[in-house]
């Protein structure tokens, strides 16, 4: 990488900051399947499987990617949000993708761009948003690299969202709760409908297990579509899981075999359970779901996993974990992965919540966890005030301290964590927060332990 090449990757990114946020969506999918037909359609270039629902979308997106490439296809990955770097969203072979690349790929679609905002504009419609260019650009990277699996996350829903302009071989459903209601709809039903959007004609779904409301509409969907649906307790499972060092062991029964005791080095039985739909996407996309994928192949596909800023290790001396968990499934995951996973008597949480999220869901599922809460902002526009979420914290009877900024939140967290060894801070609330981070564990090197 170039510092040249990295100024040009910085100028698309300024690009996009001057749209409308990733936040303001509409339904109008039109819109980006205009760029992408001006374009010749590069989301067509190769296959595509598809990720929506509430929780683990990420996870099991990456562990999809890590699966597909052991078999050694080339591969993308599209996922929201980034932790640090935006580039961190459009993978390619499993790293970022190159500056150059990204400023390549906006070369070729600004000109597009031009012309579709002039269209909208003629029509009285606002110009092209942050996120619906991204996906474009995320097409096109993919296109030229060439890759030949396309591993897709959903932004937000599924029908109307920019990334279905993609016809996904494989649809995967991870857990459904609720969430966006102002936008998807304030019954499980409505919101598994805009999600079951994803399901194209012919396509194999596989899906986490469900509320018995949302499995019925996506198997309502799927009949519709002619398409072929397995769920997780059903066609599949995650059979056993053992705590090991780094990470578990886990049994999975797939689509196609049972795969015994593979190391999967990520925390949390909502991890192994992400890993098993992960398994049954990959042997739906490869053979059909009526091939077993090869134990070599499954070894290194999953030993090399990673999910940065999910139940992520940052600090040693004291313990400190980072994990987005912005609503409240995703809380009630972290709880159970952390007693599961660590043995600590007392937590530290530090928390900061993004104004639209269910703040108060996610304050009482970590309440029964924290010894103590060090309440602060992420650094978003969006964000939650720390008084706000010290209120919710006191009046749910946790201890708690107030700290505007996440960097002295942390260290009066890490300072009471050193205070004995039977204390550990985890870190929570938001990716945005989770992102500030991972960034401040580096530059503080947090693994190196506390210095008074």
């Amino acid at each position: 990488m170039t510092e040249k090449d990295r100024r040009r990757a910085d100028r698309v990114y300024e690009a996009l900051l001057q749209r409308q946020g990733e936040r303001w969506v509409q339904p109008r999918v039109e819109r980006t399947r205009r760029v992408l037909e001006l374009l010749d359609d590069p989301q067509k270039t190769y296959r595509v499987v598809h990720v929506t629902g509430t929780n683990g979308k990420t996870s099991t997106s990456r562990m999809i990617e890590s699966l597909v490439r052991a078999h050694g296809l080339r591969t993308g990955m599209f996922t929201s949000p980034h932790l640090e770097r935006f580039t961190e969203r459009i993978m390619i072979d499993g790293e970022p993708v190159s500056d150059a690349a990204i400023a390549d790929a906006w070369d070729e679609v600004e000109p597009i761009v031009d012309i579709v905002d002039s269209e909208l504009a003629a029509a009285g419609d606002a110009p092209l948003t942050f996120f619906e260019l991204l996906t474009v650009l995320a097409f096109v990277a993919c296109a030229d690299a060439p890759v030949d699996v396309l591993v897709l996350e959903v932004g937000m829903g599924g029908s109307w969202d920019s990334t279905n302009t993609a016809d996904g071989d494989v649809a995967v459903i991870a857990p459904i709760d609720l969430d966006h209601a102002d936008r998807l709809g304030d019954t499980i039903q409505e919101i598994t409908g805009v999600k079951a959007g994803i399901i194209k004609d012919g396509a194999s779904v596989v899906s986490a297990h469900q509320d018995p409301a949302a499995a019925a509409v996506l198997r309502e969907v799927a009949a519709r579509r002619g398409a072929s649906i397995a769920f997780e307790g059903e066609e599949f499972a995650l059979t056993d899981d053992r705590l090991a060092v780094g990470g578990q062991l886990i049994t999975v029964r797939g689509l196609a075999a049972t795969y015994e005791e593979e190391y999967l080095p990520l925390y949390g039985r909502h991890q192994g359970r992400n890993a098993a739909l992960a398994i049954a996407a990959v042997e739906s996309l490869i053979g059909a779901g009526s091939i077993a994928i090869a134990g070599d192949v499954l070894a290194e596909g999953l030993g090399q996993v990673t999910s940065p800023g999910r139940l992520q290790l940052v600090g040693a001396d004291p313990t400190v974990i980072v994990d987005a968990a912005h609503n409240p499934h995703g809380a009630r995951s972290l709880v159970a992965a952390l007693r599961e996973a660590f043995d600590f008597d007392e937590w530290g949480v530090v928390l900061g919540v993004l104004s639209d999220k269910d703040a108060a869901g996610i304050v009482a599922e970590l309440a029964p966890l924290a010894a103590h809460v060090f309440a602060t902002s992420p650094d978003s526009e969006r964000a939650n005030d720390a008084d706000a979420i010290a209120d919710l914290v006191e009046a749910a009877g946790v201890s708690v301290t107030v700290h505007p900024e996440l960097a002295d939140a942390a260290e009066e967290a890490r300072r009471w964590a050193a205070a004995s060894d039977r204390r550990a801070v985890v870190i929570a609330g938001s990716v945005v927060l989770a992102g500030e981070a991972l960034t401040l564990s580096t530059v503080e090197d947090w693994k190196s332990g506390w210095e008074a």
